[in-house]
C-alpha cells in the first residue's frame, strides 16, 4: 500500500508535481500555502485538504514543501502548528514522518533543522528541483537529493511520481548545495547574456545578430534557448523564475561560500546585478528580463522599434 503524501506549496512547480502524485495513485493531502486555484483542482481530482500544517502531517507519512526558501520551510516546520507539532502523535502511532524540502533552501538551515528534527523522531531530507514547470506537468523534472540511504530509498518511489532523473548527491543538505551551485551557473549565464547583449546594442548589434553567432554554436544550450527566447521572441513564459528568486539563491550561495572560506568574486558580481534588479523595481519580473533591465541601465533598448 502506497504512503499517504502531504504537500505544501502549490505553486508553478508544485501544482504541476502533486497533480501527477494524484494522477499516479498517491493518497495525497494539501494544505492550502497560496494557490487556492491549484487546491481546488486537486481537490476535484480526489485530493483532501488539511486545516493546519499539523493537521496534515498527522494525516501524512511523507511530505513534500515546495516553498520560497529556508525562512518559509522553518516557519512551516517549527511554527505555530507546524509539521513539527505532530512528532508526538506520530510517534505514538510508530511511525516516522519523512518531509522532503523541494524548496531550493540554505545548505546551513537545511542541517541544522535536519539535526534538530531527528531528535523529535522526524526526518528531513532535501530535494531541491531543476527544469521548469512545464516539467513539472509532464512528471519530468531533474531533483537533487541529499539525505542518508535510506531515507533517499523511501522518497524515491514518490519522487518518481514527477521526477525524469533523480541524484542522490550525498549526505542532507548535499542536495541544496548542488542546487545552489546550479542556479549559480544558470544566473551567472544570464547576467553574462544580457551584459554582453547591452555590450553589443552600443556597437550597434542587434540581438538576432549575437543570436546568429551563437545559436548551433559550441556556446548554444537549453538554458540559451530559453533566455533568447523572451530577448527575440518576447515570450514571458519562457522561463518562468522572478528575479527576486535568484536574488535570494545568489544570497545563499554568498552565505555559504562566506562559511565555507571561499572567496567567489565572480559570484558576488552576479548577485549584485540581480540586487540592482530588484532594487530599480523589477523583482517580480522573470530572469531573461534582466537583458531588458541591464540594457535600459545603459540607455539602449534590445526591442527594435517600429519605424513611421
Amino acid at each position: 500500500m502506497k504512503e499517504r503524501v502531504g504537500f505544501i506549496g502549490l505553486g508553478s512547480m508544485g501544482a504541476g508535481m502533486a497533480a501527477n502524485l494524484l494522477e499516479k495513485g498517491w493518497p495525497l493531502t494539501v494544505w492550502v500555502h497560496r494557490s487556492r486555484d491549484a487546491a481546488d483542482r486537486l481537490l476535484a481530482a480526489g485530493g483532501i485538504e488539511a486545516a493546519s500544517p499539523c493537521k496534515l502531517a498527522a494525516a501524512s507519512d511523507i511530505i513534500i514543501l515546495c516553498v520560497t526558501g529556508s525562512r518559509e520551510v522553518e516557519m512551516l516546520i517549527k511554527g505555530p502548528d507546524g509539521l513539527a507539532a505532530a512528532a508526538d502523535e506520530q510517534a505514538a502511532a510508530g511511525k516516522q514522518l519523512l518531509i522532503i524540502d523541494c524548496s531550493t533552501s540554505n545548505p546551513s538551515s537545511t542541517t541544522a533543522l535536519a539535526a534538530e528534527l531527528a531528535t523529535q523522531g522526524l526526518t528531513l531530507i532535501d530535494a531541491p528541483l531543476a527544469r521548469t514547470p512545464k516539467e513539472a506537468t509532464e512528471g519530468k523534472l531533474d531533483v537533487m537529493v541529499g539525505g542518508p540511504a535510506e531515507a533517499v530509498a523511501r522518497a524515491r518511489p514518490v519522487l518518481e511520481a514527477f521526477a525524469a532523473r533523480i541524484v542522490h548527491t550525498g549526505p542532507t543538505g548535499s542536495g541544496h548545495t548542488m542546487k545552489l551551485l546550479n542556479n549559480f551557473v544558470s544566473m551567472g549565464y544570464s547576467a553574462i547574456y544580457s551584459e554582453a547583449l547591452t555590450l553589443g546594442a552600443k556597437a550597434g548589434l542587434k540581438p538576432q545578430v549575437f543570436n546568429s553567432v551563437i545559436s548551433g554554436s559550441r556556446m548554444d544550450c537549453g538554458f540559451y534557448q530559453a533566455f533568447f527566447d523572451f530577448v527575440l521572441n518576447r515570450n514571458e513564459n519562457a522561463q518562468r523564475f522572478a528575479i527576486v528568486n535568484a536574488l535570494k539563491d545568489m544570497t545563499y550561495l554568498a552565505s555559504f561560500a562566506q562559511a565555507a572560506g571561499v572567496a567567489n568574486p565572480i559570484g558576488a558580481a552576479v548577485r549584485n546585478g540581480f540586487a540592482i534588479a530588484v532594487a530599480t523595481g523589477h523583482g517580480e519580473k522573470f530572469v531573461p528580463a534582466l537583458s531588458d533591465i541591464v540594457a535600459g541601465l545603459n540607455g539602449v533598448s534590445l526591442v527594435e522599434r517600429p519605424t513611421t
